[in-house]
């Protein structure tokens, strides 16, 4: 395994807010930036561990670069860092996190660091991690008659119940109480709102 920090792609249209980005992130990572989705298609390579995509941008859109990491088979972490403020499209989006503008230095690193420590656990529970942040993020954005009448967000909570059934069996294979700690600390809320009752 690499020595050397891990690499981080902020990829952001506006350049004070990329360069703002990047100078956060320089203490504990590397950086690299693109100032545009075709720039950042053009930089990004295995290296990269964590991409953070802006939505909204002239030459090619966040969703629009997503799309071709995945495409590319790109096994990077992503969060989309945006002001578009998330709908029920961002079910079938193929990130791993969402933060809305305006975000903190604080916010940014510690999305970052939790993103790089689902790089530790095996595939189904980084998809787990995924759609459980998706439905957090819905449930936190729209009001329950909302959330109850879209089949989207139904199905949704359908792959997270399913994914979490299987969480028991996952939680064998780690070592130590710190990393089950650090885990569910990062699904956070998610998991709470299953426990209580759910919408459908």
């Amino acid at each position: 395994m690499s020595a050397e920090p891990p690499l981080v792609l902020v990829v952001e249209d506006e350049r004070d807010l990329a360069d703002l980005y990047a100078t956060w992130l320089r203490d504990e990572y590397r950086v690299r930036v693109a100032y545009g989705g075709r720039e950042a298609i053009e930089k990004l390579d295995d290296e990269v561990d964590v991409a953070l995509l802006d939505r909204r941008m002239p030459d090619l859109s966040g969703d629009e670069t997503l799309q071709a990491i995945r495409e590319e088979g790109i096994s990077c972490r992503v969060a989309m860092v945006t002001a578009v403020e998330p709908d029920f499209d961002i079910v079938a989006m193929g990130f791993d996190d969402y933060m809305v503008k305006p975000v903190s230095r604080g916010g940014l690193t510690d999305t970052v660091e939790n993103l790089l420590l689902r790089n530790s656990y095996d595939e189904g529970i980084q998809e787990l991690f995924a759609l459980a942040s998706k439905k957090a993020l819905l449930e936190s954005e729209k009001d329950p008659a909302t959330l109850e009448s879209n089949e989207e967000y139904r199905k949704l909570s359908d792959q997270v119940a399913e994914l979490r059934a299987d969480l028991d069996e996952t939680l064998a294979s780690f070592n130590g109480d710190r990393d089950i700690e650090a885990m569910y600390r990062d699904l956070g809320d998610a998991f709470a709102f299953d426990d209580d009752s759910d919408p459908e």
